[in-house]
């Protein structure tokens, strides 16, 4: 059994799988309409998702955002990623700037997780999560193709790299060319879990095809599933209300 993480009172990786839902807003005015909005749904985590957010080059005018969205969402867990262009983010930064970013916001307080992408350099990664523990910060190690999904092991491979690399919790999202494509995520999933997880997984099949891998999770080993409230961060996700109810369903009846 992978060990749990427990982050304001919201445990990853025991239970049904728990949501977690983006902020994409633009502007200082829209994001905190959308920490208001967060308060009122049935979620686990908040997701920042700055690649959005037009000042997100100017780290002073994100931690001064930053801190309004905290005293918004009091008590709920705040994730808090820059999602690479190339990765299926907004824009693209230097490396130098993202890890910097990702630095700063770590030792403000204000958040309970970063997420740092797989594809970067091994001890920039190793630097940044020493600084997030630090400062009491759990860190997701991620990636995601849009493109395709890799064969069995190679997703395996990419999960139990970042585990060795200390992130907290690894997560891999892919897309399905086909419904066999879903499959081979969520075996991939299930043999992370027993194989060689000590601690919780997040995976996903992105768009239509895979909607199954983000409300199957607890049965295969996924901790934690991604939900919309105005607009999907990403392809595949489903309003928060209903992800609940499908959750829910699938735990009682385990």
């Amino acid at each position: 059994m992978s060990r749990t993480i427990t982050v304001k009172g919201v445990t990853l990786g025991a239970g049904a799988t728990k949501i977690c839902v983006p902020m994409v807003g633009k502007t200082r005015q829209q994001l905190k309409d959308e920490a208001a909005l967060m308060t009122t749904l049935d979620l686990d985590v908040v997701e920042w998702r700055v690649d959005f957010f037009e000042q997100v080059e100017d780290i002073a005018a994100v931690k001064e955002i930053l801190m309004q969205i905290r005293s918004i969402l009091k008590d709920i867990p705040l994730l808090f990623t820059f999602r690479s262009a190339k990765e299926g983010g907004e824009r693209e930064v230097s490396t130098d700037f993202y890890f910097q970013l990702n630095r700063e916001i770590a030792t403000t307080g204000q958040v309970e997780l970063i997420d740092v992408e797989l594809f970067n350099e091994e001890q920039a990664i190793e630097e940044l999560i020493e600084v997030a523990h630090a400062h009491d910060v759990f860190v997701i190690i991620s990636n995601h193709d849009f493109d395709k999904t890799p064969p069995r092991d190679e997703i395996v491979a990419r999960l139990k790299r970042a585990q060795d690399l200390g992130g907290d919790i690894p997560k891999i999202a892919v897309m399905p060319i086909s419904p066999l494509d879903v499959l081979t995520l969520l075996e991939a999933t299930y043999r992370m879990k027993e194989q060689y997880a000590d601690r919780p997984i997040i995976t996903m099949s992105m768009a239509g095809a895979g909607v199954i891998s983000r409300i199957a999770g607890e049965v295969f080993g996924s901790a934690l599933t991604f939900g919309a409230a105005n607009k999907a961060s990403a392809p595949g996700q489903v309003a928060v209300g209903e992800l609940r109810n499908v959750l829910s369903l699938l735990h009682r009846n385990l």
